[in-house]
């Protein structure tokens, strides 16, 4: 199914209608503040692995990330953020980055990879924020790659769907997507350290 979401005023109706799949295990594509990425819900291994295969990665290795409302959920996850990183994630966030942090024991056993750290996203995107807000927890993120040899992300949800349409239970339209993913930071070694440069720029 396609769905039309309001990007600055997302309907409730169809925010309750796109987490009502993501609660019976359902994988959908959504809008970010950067590039469409496939969710779940992170309490759902089944979803996690299909999403892992849709995007040919190995839950054990691969640096899995989550969507979340706020910093303070964020802390639900992760071991004990420092002052510094947090100075860092409360000036840049909600925002383009995605923070690399040491992961707790909350974390669902699909998540864990070796490294035993996990990305963090809080989006700038009204519709990846009533998902969160509406789900009650974070959603797992993955971007969208594309196979074309000019864009290496989808931008056009219609072009999504027609791709994804019988890979997934629901494509969200909330308007033409971009093509640059967000800025990775590292924040699990004495400094932060920028891993993928992308749509953010670090101001430390």
């Amino acid at each position: 199914m396609l769905l039309r979401i309001n990007p600055t005023n997302p309907e409730g109706r169809k925010i309750a209608q796109a987490v009502g799949a993501l609660k019976n295990g359902g994988v959908i594509i959504y809008p970010t503040d950067t590039v469409y990425a496939l969710g779940c819900d992170i309490n759902d291994g089944k979803a996690v692995d299909r999403i892992c295969k849709l995007r040919d990665l190995d839950p054990r290795k691969a640096h899995l990330s989550l969507i979340c409302r706020d910093i303070s959920q964020v802390s639900d996850f992760t071991q004990q953020i420092d002052n510094q990183i947090f100075r860092l994630m409360k000036k840049h966030l909600p925002g383009p980055f995605t923070f690399v942090l040491n992961s707790n024991n909350q974390v669902p056993k699909m998540f864990k990879n070796r490294k035993r750290t996990i990305g963090i996203r809080i989006p700038d995107n009204n519709i990846c924020m009533a998902l969160v807000e509406e789900l009650g927890h974070p959603i797992l993120t993955a971007s969208l790659k594309s196979d074309d040899e000019i864009l290496e992300y989808f931008t056009d949800p219609a072009d999504i769907y027609e791709d994804y349409k019988k890979l997934v239970d629901l494509v969200i339209d909330g308007g033409v997507g971009g093509n640059v993913p967000s800025t990775v930071v590292d924040c699990t070694g004495a400094e932060p350290a920028v891993i993928r440069e992308g749509t953010g720029v670090l101001e430390v």
